[in-house]
């Protein structure tokens, strides 16, 4: 298979980047309105949970989606490939990891939310579900953002050798 040439990974590059920024500042601003957004009324934290869910599903799924995939466009169209830096085998590990978690896990429980304040309002937050769902989420999101600003890091100082081919 042909390897792009130095302006398409230029190109490659730049589409990577727009899309972990996207995926990396969605979950960001996630975190920052599970821990600093206080609702007022019954309203406001059916709206709270239905701007994270938006904030989810039109700005991180598209980022991380986008991400896993110009990944795999670097492994298989430029010399970077998947296992020839150790550096780059753990970003891949660690995206396909937070992109699994985020489906299977983060999501669902964000999803799980709307309805319950929906139907409850504010009483939702005394509600052992809702609170269940609300810190799994919180904590969750420390965890898929440490691991963004991790793998950011990994890009930027591209540590460890390059392995040696035999």
């Amino acid at each position: 298979m042909k390897e792009f040439g130095p302006k398409g990974v230029k190109w490659l590059k730049i589409v990577h980047l727009v899309l972990a920024s996207l995926w990396l500042g969605g979950a960001i601003a996630l975190t920052a309105m599970q821990y600093g957004m206080r609702p007022a009324g019954d309203g406001a934290l059916h709206g709270i949970d239905e701007s994270m869910r938006f904030i989810d599903d039109f700005i991180i799924i598209p980022g991380a989606v986008g991400s896993l995939l110009t990944g795999l466009f670097y492994g298989v169209k430029t010399r970077w490939g998947f296992f020839r830096h150790r550096w780059v085998t753990v970003k891949w590990i660690l995206t396909v990891s937070a992109v699994v978690f985020g489906t299977f896990w983060l999501g669902p429980w964000l999803n799980a939310m709307g309805p319950i304040s929906a139907r409850m309002g504010l009483a939702a937050l005394a509600d052992p579900a809702y609170a269940w769902l609300k810190d799994a989420n919180a904590v969750g999101a420390l965890i898929q953002c440490a691991s963004l600003l991790f793998m950011v890091g990994l890009s930027v100082l591209k540590p460890w050798e390059a392995r040696r081919r035999d």
